[in-house]
């Protein structure tokens, strides 16, 4: 099965201090991998004007319900999520994280992923800036996120 993450309104590329944030420069995001966070799936500015990830996963049903696994896929069953992290980007590439946006799967309609798993495309779409201008992050659910099967 697929499923995609559409983000719009980006940070920035920089993003200045706040309170609680020292602030940071040349600001990328990515999906991180399961196990592996220094491994990104496809990192982009921050200050694109939009960006999209598309990952594969296998949906199953156990005694927790429904269930999404795929290598881009955290948690353990009744607990999924995927993490989109932050970071910046040096001069030699090197991604260094700074925080992470936790894109909660349990929140998805199990009706969702079922019409997915016949071969639709679940859907996320968020904006990536929070109610201060600053990277989101913490738990990502509805309202903030909408998902949809298309």
């Amino acid at each position: 099965m697929e499923l995609r993450i559409e983000a719009r309104d980006l940070p920035g590329r920089d993003c200045p201090p706040g309170p609680g944030f020292p602030g940071y420069r040349n600001v990328h995001v990515g999906v991180q991998r399961k196990d592996r966070p220094g491994e990104l799936l496809e990192p982009r500015p921050g200050d694109a004007a939009s960006a999209s990830w598309t990952l594969d996963c296998v949906l199953t049903f156990g005694p927790a319900g429904a269930d999404l696994r795929g290598r881009y896929i955290q948690g353990r069953p009744g607990g999924r999520f995927i993490y989109l992290s932050w970071g910046t980007v040096d001069d030699g590439g090197t991604f260094t994280m700074f925080r992470r946006a936790k894109l909660m799967l349990d929140a998805v309609d199990p009706e969702l992923l079922r019409a997915a798993d016949r071969g639709a495309t679940l859907v996320g779409q968020l904006g990536l800036t929070d109610g201060r201008g600053q990277p989101r992050c913490a738990a990502v659910r509805p309202p903030v996120i909408d998902w949809s099967a298309i």
